[in-house]
């Protein structure tokens, strides 16, 4: 994957997940865009959502899924402490 693709890739799943951050913060948490890297989007879970049991659920059944179908080349999301 080329540099420019790379940027493309970064800008394009921090542009979803923009428009997930509402649904988060409403619950008083949020989601920080660690790296993107051969196709796998690193996260960290702030807040509320960083202490939350059900932060797993969120991130791969929420936001994964979310990156998955609106981002090209994005294999898995991983969260990262």
């Amino acid at each position: 994957m080329s540099e420019t693709q790379s940027v493309q890739m970064y800008d394009e799943v921090a542009d979803v997940l923009d428009k997930l951050r509402p649904f988060l913060q409403r619950d008083g948490g949020d989601v920080e865009l660690v790296d993107v890297e051969d196709g796998i989007v690193k996260l960290k879970l702030v807040g509320a959502c960083g202490s939350c049991p059900s932060s797993t659920i969120t991130l791969k059944a929420g936001i994964e899924r979310a990156l998955l179908e609106e981002v090209d080349g994005v294999q898995e999301v991983v969260q990262v402490f």
